[in-house]
This record gives C-alpha cells, structure tokens and sequence, in this order.
C-alpha cells in the first residue's frame, strides 16, 4: 500500500490498516520524547497541597505507596502496572525495535520485542491518568490549597506526544521491515499468497494470514501460536462477564472513600461521590464520574452479554444475523472504552496520597474501591477473550467454515480468517 491510504474490510468496515508516510522514523522520534516526558512524569513534583498550615509534595509515585501501607496493594500494583511499568515497557520495547531496525546488524528478538510493545497498549492508561489528575484536582478545590507541579504539564504534553505517535505509526510497516531483514521466526513465502488456501488462519499478534501447519502450528513472521478462532472463547467469555457482574455489586455498595474532616466523615460509595458533587454544583464532573464509573462498567457486561448470547442461541438467517454489522462495531467500542473506567482509581489513589493532614483533613480508600478495579480489569479481560468473528460463523457468513455447531470454533474445520 501506499503511504496515505486506509484499507477496510468489505464486509464488517473493520479498519484492516492505515499507511502513513515514514512511520517508523515519526514513530522513532515521538516514542524518544515520549520516554523524556515519562521520566519527568514519575520524577517530577506532581502536586502541592497545603492545609491548617502544613505543606505536602507528592509525586506521582506516592499514590500507589499510601495504598499499599493502607492495605490496599492489590490496586496499587493496578495503578503501578497500567501508568509506570506497562508505559515503561512499551516504550523500551519500542525503542528497542526501532533502533535495532536501523542498525546493520540488529540485536536478537526484535520480533518478541515488537510484539510486546504492542500488547501492552490495551494496558498503557496515561491519557486516563490525566483524567483521574483533573478530577482530583478539582474535587480538592473545597478541602486544601493546591499547586500544581511540572509532572502534571509533562503528563498532558506527554498523552499529545503519545497519540500522535499511534496515529502515525503503521505497524505492518514495521512487520515488513522486520521481514525484510530476516528476522521472521520461520522462512517467509517467496511471494505472498493473494488467494485463500485450506487451513489459512489470521495470527492475532501481527495480523499475517498463513497457514500454521506448515510452520508447526506458528506464526511464521512472529513466532505467536495461530488459532482458527480464540480456545474457548465463548466460555472464557461468559466465566469473566459472570465473575464482573458479582464483583459488580459489592463495587457499587461498599465505600470507595472516606472523607475525615476534624475527626468526623462518612463513607461514600460511587453514587454517593456522584451525588456529592451534584449537592456542589459540579455537574460536569458529576456527569463524567457518573459515566465512566457505573455506566461504562455496565454498559460492557450488557454489551458483551448481548454478543455472547446472539453468537450461542442464534441461528442462520435469524437471531444470529440481527444487527451483526452493529455489533461487530459495538465490540470494538466495548473493548475500546472499558479503561476510562480506571479514573476513579487513579483519583482515589491520588486523593490519599495527598490529603493526609492528621485530623484537619484526611482522605482515605475504601475496600469498594478493590471490587471496582477488579470489575474494570475482567471486563478488559473478557473483551479480550471474545471473539467478534465467531459472531459472523455463527451468523452462517463464512460459507467456507463447517457449520459453527461449536461457537467456540474448538472442532470447526480450518478456514481463512474472518473479519
């Protein structure tokens, strides 16, 4: 393809890929000062609050630390994981691949590399970070005075770099590069296949269309196990969509903080943060926790409720084909908008962090708190474990593919891939 031209699937509109002009040296550059912005991010000053005459500097860091001596370590390794250690290794793995590419003889394992970095975005939250700052800062505005420090500048410069590295990157750009040099897990085809052969499957790391038998059930560009459809994925779907809708409740009743100003607070649930901030005229920060909070979270398990029963019960030409277009879209929204629910908990870790003033003012985390990360990260998990296409067996739109009496597609003869 080339540069400037989007390709779309003909039959779902699934954006298959989007060239761009000299992706990897823009990649290379963006991804550079990405990393400089990181290390200002976590090392610089974050905020500064100051109440009844005492004075506080927190780092970005302090927020998981306060959770961890507070018990609560489980959501301070979610909140290390998806702002420090995933960012951190993608973009070393990034720099890693990109680097390696231009040097005459490249460092091993760039392909691992590179397909690292890429599974990581789903866990790379800094742009959902930035949120969680602005609603701490602004539901700090009534309690203490607050300065902000330059890690907080870093970080909005820092989520516009980073966006505009993944616009203008093209990864198949870098697949073919590392093709180029021969840095596959196995021999490539001399010349690619333009038509489908009995037991092509698509490779859910790097998108290549093969057939795996011939590479011992491999990937031969990247190395990654090859499936006609995901092992199981409607069970493993509904086991995760059923443990989020018990965790659901709990998340939604306990406290998720506690607010002690001179020795006296209640604790307040979601809904009860959301109500006060209608009490203090807050409506669009209202409105913003109110959605990411209790609607997005439902919002995906009614969604991927919805698929995972149209793809079991439905039937060719009848429930199985109702709004399948519709769906393969909602798929993508449901895996798309699930980690904006993370910015209650990167509030809430901030919140303690920095309001600790004896019994002034204090803030505290509440054991809500770990029921709701753990519902946002089995609904990202499920997302993740479905897959859209069986949607279309189910539908009978694969007329290559024996009938899909198996929606898991564990006994199903091999086929191409599906969209």
């Amino acid at each position: 393809m080339a540069p400037g031209l989007r390709s779309n699937c003909t039959r779902c509109g699934t954006v298959l890929r989007v060239s761009r002009v000299d992706p990897l040296n823009r990649h290379l550059a963006l991804t550079f000062a990405a990393m400089v912005l990181f290390v200002v991010v976590w090392e610089g000053m974050l905020m500064k609050v100051s109440a009844v005459g005492i004075v506080r500097e927190t780092i970005l860091e302090s927020g998981p630390r306060e959770l961890v001596a507070r018990g609560l370590w489980p959501i301070a390794i979610a909140v290390a994981f998806t702002t420090a250690y995933a960012p951190l290794g993608k973009f070393l793995a990034t720099l890693y691949v990109l680097i390696g590419l231009k040097l005459r003889h490249p460092p091993p394992r760039i392909r691992d590399a590179f397909l690292l970095s890429r599974r990581l975005n789903t866990w790379c939250m800094l742009e959902v970070l930035l949120l969680g700052v602005f609603v701490a800062y602004t539901k700090l505005g009534d309690l203490v005075t607050i300065e902000l420090g330059p890690a907080v500048y870093a970080l909005g410069v820092l989520t516009v770099v980073w966006v505009w590295a993944e616009v203008a990157f093209d990864p198949h750009a870098a697949w073919e590069e590392i093709e180029r040099r021969g840095l596959t897990h196995a021999p490539m085809p001399a010349d690619p296949p333009l038509a489908w052969r009995p037991g092509a499957m698509g490779c859910e790391g790097c998108g290549l269309v093969c057939v795996p038998a011939e590479t011992d059930g491999h990937c031969p560009r990247c190395g990654s196990m090859v499936h006609e459809r995901k092992p199981n994925s409607v069970s493993r779907t509904w086991a995760l969509v059923l443990a989020a809708v018990v965790l659901y409740i709990p998340a939604n009743v306990y406290p998720v903080l506690t607010v002690i100003q001179l020795g006296a607070g209640e604790p307040s649930t979601i809904m009860g943060g959301v109500e006060e901030l209608l009490d203090s005229g807050m409506y669009p920060l209202a409105a913003l926790v109110f959605f990411a909070s209790i609607m997005v979270p439902l919002f995906k398990l009614l969604g991927l409720g919805s698929m995972l029963t149209a793809t079991q019960l439905g039937r060719p030409g009848a429930g199985a084909s109702i709004l399948i277009h519709e769906r393969t879209v909602l798929y993508h929204v449901v895996a798309w908008i699930g980690r904006w629910s993370m910015v209650d908990i990167f509030m809430e870790s901030l919140l303690g962090a920095l309001v600790q003033f004896g019994r002034a003012v204090t803030i505290e985390p509440g054991v809500g708190a770990l029921a709701f990360c753990a519902v946002v990260f089995i609904t990202i998990f499920a997302a993740e474990t479905f897959d859209p296409r069986l949607m279309w067996d189910a539908a009978g739109r694969n007329p290559h593919r024996a009938p899909a009496s198996r929606p898991d597609g564990a006994a199903l003869a091999p086929s191409a891939s599906a969209s």
